[in-house]
């Protein structure tokens, strides 16, 4: 892999409750526009990644390093990786490119993290069944945030779904929304990489002032929610046209 001046490869990580199949409809976006590999993980706990025994975003970015292993291991001396997270994914994807981890990572676009969150947020929730897969698709589409973007019956709701003995659940470990509220100062300072902060005009759940207190580059997509990813992917894509 790699040329003399390098590939960037794309690591997509998505945000609580979903999976990685949510970066799906970009595929054909990605075949057009982005030249090197693109991966899109389920994070620790998430879809088929096996959960954590307690969670923290170091733990969920190890689980990623051994993942991504195999992968930089056949990187050429140039090749480098590109870290688009969105909301959960985008701190994790932060974890990922601190200085002491080593991986070759050239940039992180974090995507709607949320920065302020109140203890019952924090929470760590039972395992809720359900009796139908219409009753857990819809719950899902509630937790992931999704609601309103993807139909019921979608192949990207199948993937956040999982039945057993005739009953249905959410294919994620609800221990994880303890993971804890993210220490972005920290972050930032653990990294040397450029990170990009950005945030849908219309998501409720950060504001461009919150995200400006970080002294880092900020970026605001007109008329864009919380899932601006799954809203209007080229607009999202189009923050790494640097990196194209």
């Amino acid at each position: 892999m790699g040329d003399t001046t390098g590939t960037r490869h794309l690591v997509l990580l998505h945000g609580m409750g979903a999976t990685g199949e949510v970066w799906l409809p970009w595929a054909p976006l990605l075949e057009r526009r982005w030249p090197g590999r693109w991966l899109a993980p389920d994070l620790a706990g998430h879809g088929w990644s096996p959960p954590l025994s307690g969670y923290s975003f170091a733990g969920l970015a190890q689980r990623l390093v051994e993942g991504l292993g195999p992968v930089t291991e056949r990187f050429g001396p140039r090749d480098r990786l590109v870290l688009l997270g969105h909301s959960l994914g985008g701190v994790v994807a932060l974890a990922l490119a601190a200085r002491q981890r080593g991986l070759p990572v050239d940039a992180v676009v974090g995507l709607g993290i949320k920065v302020v969150w109140s203890p019952a947020e924090l929470a760590a929730r039972p395992v809720t069944w359900f009796a139908s897969r219409d009753e857990a698709a819809r719950r899902y589409l509630r937790v992931s945030g999704l609601a309103g973007l993807f139909a019921p019956d979608h192949p990207v709701v199948d993937a956040g779904l999982r039945r057993e003995d005739g009953r249905w659940r959410l294919a994620m470990d609800p221990a994880a929304f303890a993971v804890g509220e993210p220490r972005l100062p920290a972050l930032l300072a653990a990294t040397d990489v450029p990170v990009l902060l950005a945030r849908g005009e219309l998501d409720p759940m950060v504001s461009d002032a919150q995200l400006k207190e970080f002294g880092v580059p900020v970026a605001t997509l007109p008329g864009l929610g919380h899932n601006a990813h799954v809203e209007d992917p080229a607009a999202v894509l189009a923050l790494l046209d640097a990196y194209l």
